[in-house]
């Protein structure tokens, strides 16, 4: 029977381009599921199925079972949620259950919120997950929880994952700060478009339409 106990903190690999990277933090609430088989491949994991409605990260071939997201993440998430969907409708806004698979460890990330391609639509029909070999989602939106780790999961781990897999924007929402980094990629890299706080509109490249000012959000 598979046993639930504590994920040890560990160092991951280099990321694409044959790069190292830095160590990838994991939450210290975080539990790790052993079982007697570990997953030797991204496919094998797929397959895998516990019959709950849990959210797992596989890392360096165990699963890490995700704690529940904060109720301010939430709030801030379905907000711009209502945003987004009255822009490219609700089909291609996706929440916290959206999987995306990356290069490095963790091998899948579920980002606070996704806004998809169209042709994703009916690629997640079956499971909403955006394997690397689909095309990547037009921008994902991260929500800073409190503490250092969190916070250096989502500015550096993250950005690095999500810039190797060639996502155009990222946003790192930081309740904390009451900010807004908006993040463009720039040929293979991530370059900052501006750190937005208090009554600043918000300029996303990729949904310029967008009027949005942060002390909505927050």
């Amino acid at each position: 029977m598979a046993k639930l106990v504590d994920a040890p903190h560990s160092k991951c690999g280099g990321f694409g381009h044959g790069g190292s990277s830095p160590p990838l933090p994991i939450n210290s609430s975080y539990k790790m599921l052993t079982t007697k088989t570990r997953f030797q491949t991204f496919e094998e994991y797929l397959e895998y199925d516990d019959n709950s409605e849990k959210l797992y990260e596989l890392f360096n071939g165990e699963l890490i079972e995700m704690p529940p997201e904060s109720g301010l993440n939430i709030e801030i998430a379905n907000f711009l949620f209502l945003k987004f969907a009255s822009l490219v409708g609700h089909r291609r806004v996706r929440g916290h259950g959206l999987e995306l698979e990356v290069r490095g460890e963790p091998k899948n990330r579920y980002p606070d919120l996704t806004i998809i391609r169209e042709e994703h639509i009916q690629q997640l029909s079956k499971r909403n997950t955006i394997r690397l070999f689909m095309s990547p989602p037009l921008l994902v939106i991260e929500v800073v929880s409190p503490g250092d780790i969190q916070r250096e999961r989502d500015y550096i781990a993250k950005r690095i994952q999500y810039q190797d897999c060639s996502v155009p924007e990222y946003w790192i929402i930081d309740p904390q700060a009451q900010s807004i980094l908006v993040l463009e990629l720039k040929g293979d890299s991530y370059q900052e478009v501006g750190n937005f706080s208090k009554n600043g509109l918000i300029q996303s490249p990729m949904f310029q339409e967008l009027e949005l000012k942060v002390s909505e959000v927050f």
